[in-house]
């Protein structure tokens, strides 16, 4: 046997193959095929984080911010696949960064510096709460109607982002939504990626998501909608006047407002904390990992990786690094092993030489296999038990809630604030427990004192 062979199975037993009955072909592919779908996150994040986070004028650290949002996300999908040993890909949250940029740095005025120190100090919290299991009862204490309802509702969230992001649903004055202009021809060659692709699936073609993406992006560059690519390589522009500056930010904590600082790291927290929360439920209800007690093992690790990116995040430069759904993409491919993550992360670190290839792959690449991953993960709703009405009100809630209010830790609030109440209601109290009213409590206190 030679040393390679050696290598190779090795590494399958370190990260379980023959248990998850997987291999290194599906595990790249579904490794790819993660990276493609959120890779729109090198451009998006540095985009956002630009109006906020600059020297002199707005955009002129963008190349720096878009290394920084490559090797954190880098970094925290390597622990994850390496240590939690779960193919969940890390990268700095949408929503979050706006909230970071607009809200924090530009409306109440916060030096990015310090907002970067508040992001550090939520990353260090996590970690010591990690450490003392309390994230980990919080996923024991969610009902399993609930989970599926996560699962499913992160799917309806995941399809309503890429329709929106397509055109093909819009804003409208009167309706609040409405159907795109079909005339449009990024919508029109949106639709002809999502038949391309459910073709390709029910075909059970190898990849399918992946191919998916890229002939969309073909069929955008070939008919001029969107311009060819201007390079496929570039030198990375190194994050100097960005890495360590939340660090830096500490000393300047103490000159803002405290109250604010508070309020600030606090917000940051509670979102993030339910965000991972429900996007670890949802995907690890997808890929079979909970079991009927409602236990997910080495979910411990999976926080602490998540906790470790916010941290190291926030001292290279970007806001908070989170699990992202779009890791249902690979796991939609087949892909259960930690090594998923491992692909992702050496793709995050290679993409920092090939930025100007990534940014020319048009967002509404994406949306054919994010639709596509949408429709799999609506499959949990079977799960459910839709003739109890204790359990499929909170359930419908959950998953309604989750697109509607752009928000996963919106929907599963109010999923856990009426499971305990309409339960009580129906006389059974008993089945629920305390820590399903604390958690209904907690999300009620953030809904009075911080709004949405």
């Amino acid at each position: 046997m030679n040393s390679n062979s050696s290598t190779l199975e090795a590494i399958a037993r370190f990260f379980n193959f023959r248990e998850l009955q997987t291999n290194f072909r599906i595990e790249i592919i579904a490794g790819f095929t993660t990276f493609m779908t959120m890779a729109y996150i090198l451009i998006v994040n540095p985009a956002i984080l630009s109006n906020a986070i600059f020297l002199q004028t707005s955009g002129d650290l963008f190349g720096e911010l878009a290394i920084a949002t490559a090797l954190a996300s880098a970094l925290a999908t390597l622990v994850m696949g390496l240590y939690a040993k779960y193919p969940f890909a890390l990268a700095p949250g949408m929503g979050l960064n706006a909230y970071f940029a607009f809200s924090v740095v530009l409306k109440l005025g916060i030096p990015w510096r310090v907002a970067l120190a508040a992001i550090l100090i939520e990353g260090l919290i996590f970690i010591a709460l990690t450490l003392s299991q309390f994230r980990t009862k919080i996923i024991t204490a969610i009902p399993e109607g609930i989970k599926h309802a996560v699962a499913a509702g992160i799917g309806l969230f995941i399809a309503y982002i890429a329709l929106t992001g397509a055109k093909i649903i819009v804003t409208d004055v009167a309706t609040t939504t409405t159907l795109g202009n079909l005339n449009d021809p990024i919508v029109l060659i949106t639709i002809a990626g999502i038949l391309i692709t459910s073709a390709l699936i029910v075909r059970r073609v190898t990849g399918a998501l992946l191919l998916g993406i890229l002939a969309t992006a073909g069929l955008g560059w070939i008919l001029g909608i969107v311009p060819w690519p201007q390079g496929i390589i570039g030198l990375p522009q190194l994050p100097v006047d960005l890495f360590g500056q939340g660090i830096i930010g500490l000393k300047q904590v103490l000159e803002v407002n405290f109250f604010q600082i508070f309020t600030i790291t606090f917000v940051f927290f509670f979102v993030d904390l339910f965000d991972t929360v429900g996007t670890l439920t949802g995907l690890g209800m997808k890929a079979g990992y909970i079991n009927q007690q409602g236990e997910f093992p080495r979910v411990t690790e999976a926080f602490m990786a998540d906790a470790v990116g916010t941290t190291t995040g926030a001292i290279f430069g970007t806001s908070t690094v989170t699990t992202y759904i779009e890791s249902a993409s690979g796991i939609s491919e087949g892909g259960r092993s930690g090594f998923t993550a491992v692909v992702v992360a050496i793709l995050f670190t290679i993409s920092i030489f090939f930025i100007p290839l990534l940014s020319a792959i048009p967002s509404f690449a994406t949306a054919p296999a994010l639709i596509i991953v949408g429709v799999l993960m609506m499959g949990s709703v079977q799960y459910i038990r839709w003739d109890d009405p204790a359990e499929s009100i909170p359930a419908f809630l959950t998953i309604f809630m989750m697109p509607l209010s752009y928000s996963i830790a919106d929907g599963l609030a109010v999923g856990l604030i009426t499971y305990p109440l309409i339960k009580s209601c129906q006389g059974k109290f008993h089945e629920t427990n305390i820590s399903m009213w604390i958690l209904a409590v907690i999300f009620i206190l953030k809904f009075v004192f911080v709004g949405k």
